[in-house]
């Protein structure tokens, strides 16, 4: 083959590849879905995501209330929940009947999820397993009794300690915040000597988790939390996390230039996703001047995302974006 042969050959190739790498890394990608109160926009009850490993595997991370229950079209299968603590924003004391009913900053959430809770519900349907921490594995089990289900599907993952499902390991790290079981999901004399004191149920420590892909990406789900020492050393040093979900909704956890000294000086990741910022964060798609995300995003010294509910991103192995951002 003589050398202008060989180079046709050769650019030929090239541009194959070139066309094809998109399509070839998102099938090699791990998909994250924001599932909000708003087609579009990155709302102040926003928190649940889900991940699909690039083996199908279906995680769904605190539901809280903008999953329309177990029926919301947008959910499909769910092999795993995950919640990283108690509070009802997160596992759901409440829940949107459809999506984009009230404002951006004030959704509506009219349906009672208790004393179940949302993410038992969804879990019930989909017949996922509910990975937890702490002591809230238990409580889980019961609920998921109490409904007619396998109160096998609630399993523990502590802190230090590994569980695979689906080819996907997870693990949990500690969080900075608090894990109090509301009066309202409990029923009977409890519930109302708890209410009458003014006290929840503790069910121990809040968590976060690592978890990490077929694919080789780690992500770092920080639940709620303030800065912790095992942001650098666990989640940084040792997972070598590339892609952090990270709270910066500040008052209840970190605020924006906390987390940017989480993501910046404790795990450097390659990308982040902005998470639980209390507010509406974007219109029409595009973050608002003045908000805590867009203080966020000055601060990192990495690529941010926005959670835009209904758009699916997609991260390589390396915590960088494909596709979706």
């Amino acid at each position: 083959m003589n050398g202008r042969v060989t180079s046709l050959v050769t650019a030929a190739v090239l541009s194959t590849s070139i066309v094809l790498s998109p399509a070839m890394a998102d099938d090699q990608a791990v998909k994250v879905t924001p599932l909000g109160s708003h087609d579009g926009e990155f709302c102040s009850r926003d928190r649940a995501l889900i991940f699909e490993d690039p083996n199908g595997t279906r995680i769904l991370y605190d539901a809280g209330r903008t999953v329309a229950g177990a029926d919301d079209p947008r959910l499909g299968d769910i092999d795993v929940v995950l919640v990283s603590h108690m509070h009802g924003d997160h596992v759901g004391d409440q829940r949107i009947t459809a999506t984009n009913a009230g404002t951006c900053a004030s959704p509506e959430t009219p349906e009672s999820a208790l004393p179940q809770s949302n993410t038992v519900d969804i879990a019930l349907e989909k017949k996922a397993t509910i990975l937890t921490g702490s002591e809230m594995p238990a409580f889980f089990a019961a609920k998921l009794k109490n409904g007619g289900g396998d109160p096998s599907k609630s399993a523990l993952v502590r802190f230090g300690a590994n569980r695979t499902i689906g080819d996907v390991d997870f693990t949990t790290v500690p969080a900075a915040h608090s894990n109090g079981v509301s009066p309202s999901f409990l029923t009977g004399p409890l519930a109302d000597y708890l209410a009458a004191a003014g006290v929840g149920a503790s069910v121990g420590p809040p968590t976060g988790y690592v978890i990490t892909f077929s694919n080789g990406l780690v992500v770092y789900l920080s639940g709620d939390t303030g800065i912790t020492a095992e942001q650098k050393t666990v989640v940084g040093d040792y997972y070598g996390a590339n892609l952090v979900v990270m709270n910066i909704g500040d008052t209840f956890t970190t605020g924006p230039s906390q987390a940017a000294h989480v993501v910046n000086d404790l795990i450097r990741p390659a990308s982040v996703i902005a998470s639980h910022a209390n507010e509406a964060a974007t219109e029409n798609g595009k973050v608002k001047k003045g908000t805590r995300t867009a203080a966020f995003i000055e601060h990192a010294n990495m690529a941010v995302h926005v959670p835009l509910s209904g758009q699916t991103m997609a991260f390589g192995g390396n915590g960088k974006c494909v596709s979706g951002c």
